[in-house]
Parts: C-alpha cells; structure tokens; sequence
C-alpha cells in the first residue's frame, strides 16, 4: 500500500487485535520503519494439522529496506513464536530484547537451525535511538522476569507500548516502574498500545503472593505426591514452586519439553537458583511420597501433554497414586474449559484429589490487569488517544469503554482490527487506511503452505468425509473397461449403504461414457464427475464430502 502523506507516522497492527495471541505491531515514520513483538497464537480445534497461525508479512516484505529492528517486549510464545519464520522471510537488522526473552529466542533458533547474531538485549535503563525515533523502556510486571512496556518518540509525538502486564504491590519479582511511567505520562503520550486481555474482569488481579501462599498451605497440608501443572512460561510461578518445595523437603521431578526448556533458562539466567531441587522421574519413583512433587506442562488439558497422559494412564515414567494430589494452577484459556474438563474428571476417576482455581483457592492469578489497572495505567501514562490491543473484539470495547471514563474523548478511541493504519500527526490521531493482514498457517516446518482453501477442504473432510472415484478407460476408444469402484472414508457406512454406493457407481460409468462421446479431455470428464455426484449426493445425504476422482488410461500407461 502507498500511503498519502510521509510526513505523518503510521502505526500499524499486524497481528493480536481481535484475538488473544499473534502479537505484532509497526510504529513507522518516512524510511524508519520499528517492530513491536513478533508472536504466534496456537491452533484452535478448527485448524486441523495446523501448528501455529502467524501474521502475513506482505507489509514487512514490501517496506524491508525501512525496517531498523525487532524489538520484543517479553518472552511468552505468543510475542517471539513467531521470531523463527520472521527470519526465514526477511532481514531484520537487529533484535532488542530483554535477557530473559534473548535466553528463550536463542533456544528457538537452534531448533531451527537459524544462525542470527544480531541480537542485543536491553533493561529499563537503555534508549536505542534511530534517526526520526527513539525507544525507552519500563519495567511492569507480569507472569515472565524482564518485561517491559516502551515509549517511542516520533517526529509527531509519542507513542506508547505497554506489552502484557498488571499491577502487583507484592510481586514475586520486580515492581512496575510507576515513577517512570509517570514521568512518561507527564511529557506527554500521544497514542497508547495496552494490553487487552483482562478488560472484561472487574477490580484487581490477584498478587502473586496470595498464589504463594495459597500453593503453601496445599503443600503443608498433604502427605501424598504433589502433581502441579501450570504454564511453562510463567517463570515466578515456578520459582515459587521451587521455594515452596524447598520449605517442605520435596524434590521436584519435571515433565513436558517446554517445562524443561523454561525451567533451565530461568537458571541460567539466575531466577531460579535451587538447582539441586531437581531430580529425574526415575530417582522420583524411589522417593517416599511426601517428598516428591511432579511439575508437568498439560494445564490446558492437551491431549499429548504430560498431565494428560497420566491422567490416561499411558505416561511410560509416572503412574497416579491414590494418594496423589492434583493441582491446576492455571486458568483456562478461551476455548480451553471443555478438554480441561475431560483431564479433571479422569484424574477424579483416578480417584487422586485435584484442586483447580476457584474462589476459595487462589493457586493461580492472571499476569494481565484487570479494569482498575487498566485505569491506573491510563491514569499514569495519561495518553491523547488509545487503541487496545492484544485481545477479542469484545475485550478491545472493554478496554475502549474504560478509558472513556478516564477522560479521554469517544472519538481518541480507536478499536482497530488487523491491518488497520492510523495516522498520527502532531499529535493528532486519524484512521489511515489498510494493509494486507491474513493469517498465514504453520504446516510442520512450511511457512504459507497450506491455503485457506485447503483448511477448508480439511474442514469438509472432518464433516463430511471423502469419496474416492476410480475408473480405467480406453481413451482412444472412448471405452469405461469395467465398472468404477467407489471407495468412502468418514462419508457412509459401507455396509449400510451399499445401494448409495452402487448408485454412484452407474453414475459415474454413465458420466465417462457421455463425456467419451463428447470427446471430452481427461479433466474435463473429472470435474463433470464431481459437480454431477455433488449434487447427487446433497440431494441424498444433505452432506458435502470431498471428491476424488482417478482416471487411469489404460492404453496410455500400456
């Protein structure tokens, strides 16, 4: 897209507006062109065979020459999944990222053997400065050590990035620097990116040190195995997991890779300094009970994840006790509840105890502000305009809402969807136009491989199945040599619909012997196949499977 006026600075969503993940923003100005996160969201039930969905870098690709540098605001999957594929498509100059964050994206890169040296990493104290913008940092708090929230000076004012945060008077790590986004605030913020994700929760979240010691009583008053799943990423909930064993004479055995992989960064990068806490499942089996707690990944209730597979009873290293204590202490994420469900009540069939996170058991808080943080951050940062992000639409309406009651006007509101421009200059925010913003799917290790419409096709498949059409002919004497065989998977059962199936088949014979006489070519007598069984067999089943047809030229292949 060209745009109209290069005096002004655009900024752009690429990804993270309109649902929870993906997240990646542009603050560009004349050939400066700075990148905000680079993240994936995971695959819902939908996307069959997908691994990951990350933003379309039509955008990046199309103004490379502009882009100064990568900067992340924290090391969660869904602000640096996405770092891997972005360095397969473009050159980035320079990736800025907090220790923590550089520890994890170093990891990623040997998985893919990507060979990047261009990566620097920051803290509150540093300012990168560019030729029309300069970036300064500010500690906030969230569920990851060395998370940041930024203001970029432009030649038409600032602009300000929170990453994910919240507000906790009694953290596990460091405060948010509320002095500094004061001081932000009072030289003045023109448009404000904030988090998203907790707009539609009343009050504050929860501290950190309420989970401590919610997850302390829970450790003092069971003699069992304490089995813990939670999110791999949440460093201090780890690190207080390990402190907690260490009161109460436990050692920790761990399971799942992204479990290990965080845990092993967290002590290099000294969070975690407990190192001889740890032991091996086997060395854990021959622990008596009242010393051992399981640290697994599988909180989401995935079907391949540690805790579902003891739950299952299939997991080769651990099997549940009767004495066995389950803890949760995770939330579920949107679209999560019914597969968390499932784990919940095998583990009751197990007949072991669980504990998830409800109002009489606070063993998990979100790491994302709820409505009066939001306010306070508005309140601090004081901004002209604001456009949420990093959440569904309901949510960036939430947060829009929010800040109209902070004082500023309906119209310095802009709820955004990706692609969206808006325009600032001097000061002033406008809305300026659209930019390519598709979803672009993770197959295996392919960037861009699979289509929307082979999702589509694979949707249609998982509904409504396949139909395979084959059939040897005599091209050259326009002949069908024997009947064509009809074959099905996930469409009928065979044996209950053989007359259907036969059907098809004298269908099929009499399409090919029309189309011979017509002198049709080989693809044209395929789609005349499947257009005319399509509609035969809506007309039948009221289904849509996918059809297949094999036309094998004898002669030819003689």
């Amino acid at each position: 897209m060209k745009f109209t006026n290069d005096d002004d600075t655009k900024v752009i969503a690429l990804g993270g507006l309109g649902e929870i993940g993906k997240n990646m923003y542009c603050v560009m100005h004349k050939n400066e062109l700075i990148i905000i996160d680079s993240g994936v969201v995971f695959p819902h039930g939908e996307l069959l065979g997908i691994d990951y969905v990350i933003p379309d870098y039509t955008f990046l690709k199309e103004n490379e020459r502009k882009i100064k540098a990568l900067i992340i605001t924290h090391g969660h999957e869904d602000h640096i999944g996405g770092i891997p594929f972005l360095l397969q498509t473009l050159e980035i100059p320079a990736i800025h990222a907090p220790t923590q964050a550089i520890g994890l994206i170093v990891k990623k890169m040997k998985e893919k053997n990507i060979q990047y040296k261009n990566l620097y990493p920051y803290d509150d104290k540093t300012k990168i400065k560019f030729k029309n913008m300069e970036v300064e940092f500010f500690k906030t708090t969230h569920s990851i050590p060395d998370s940041h929230g930024m203001a970029i000076k432009t030649p038409n004012g600032t602009v300000g990035a929170t990453g994910d945060f919240k507000f906790d008077f009694t953290p596990i790590g460091p405060m948010s620097d509320l002095y500094k986004m004061s001081r932000i605030g009072k030289d003045g913020v023109s448009l404000l990116l904030s988090d998203s994700t907790n707009a539609l929760s009343e009050g504050f979240s929860n501290s950190e040190s309420k989970v401590d010691e919610a997850l302390g009583d829970i450790f003092k008053r069971h003699s069992g195995r304490i089995i813990v799943a939670t999110f791999a990423s949440n460093v201090y909930r780890l690190k207080h997991i390990v402190e907690t064993c260490k009161r109460n004479n436990r050692k920790i055995a761990t399971f799942g890779r992204s479990m290990e992989n965080n845990l092993e960064n967290s002590i290099q990068c000294g969070y975690i300094t407990e190192k001889d806490i740890f032991v091996t499942p086997e060395e854990a089996n021959r622990l008596p009970d009242n010393q051992v707690c399981l640290l697994c990944t599988g909180s989401q209730g995935e079907p391949l994840a540690a805790l579902s597979r003891i739950a299952n009873g299939n997991h080769r290293q651990i099997e549940l006790r009767p004495e066995d204590v389950v803890i949760f202490s995770s939330s579920a994420i949107p679209g999560n509840a019914l597969s968390i469900s499932r784990t919940v009540n095998k583990l009751y069939l197990k007949g072991v105890l669980v504990y998830t996170n409800t109002s009489l058991s606070d063993i998990h808080t979100s790491g994302h502000a709820k409505q009066e943080e939001l306010k306070l951050m508005i309140r601090l940062l004081n901004p002209r305009s604001i456009m949420p992000v990093h959440g569904e639409y309901r949510m960036l309406k939430a947060h829009a809402d929010l800040a109209i009651e902070c004082g500023i006007p309906k119209e310095n509101t802009f709820i955004m969807k990706n692609g969206d421009v808006l325009s600032l200059y001097k000061g002033k925010v406008t809305r300026g136009g659209v930019v390519t913003s598709d979803d672009v799917y993770i197959d295996g290790k392919s960037i861009g491989s699979v289509s929307t419409t082979i999702m589509k096709e694979r949707k249609a498949m998982a509904n409504d199945g396949i139909v395979i059409a084959s059939a040897n002919i005599d091209f050259e004497n326009k002949k069908v040599l024997s009947n064509p065989n009809i074959s099905t998977r996930g469409f009928v059962l065979v044996n209950f619909n053989l007359d259907l199936l036969k059907e098809l088949e004298g269908m099929t014979k009499s399409i090919i012997e029309k189309s011979l006489e017509r002198n049709y070519k080989i693809n044209e007598i395929e789609s005349e196949i499947i257009s005319e069984l399509s509609t035969y067999i809506f007309q039948k089943t009221g289904r849509k499977p996918i059809i297949t047809v094999l036309l094998q030229d004898i002669k030819k292949r003689g």
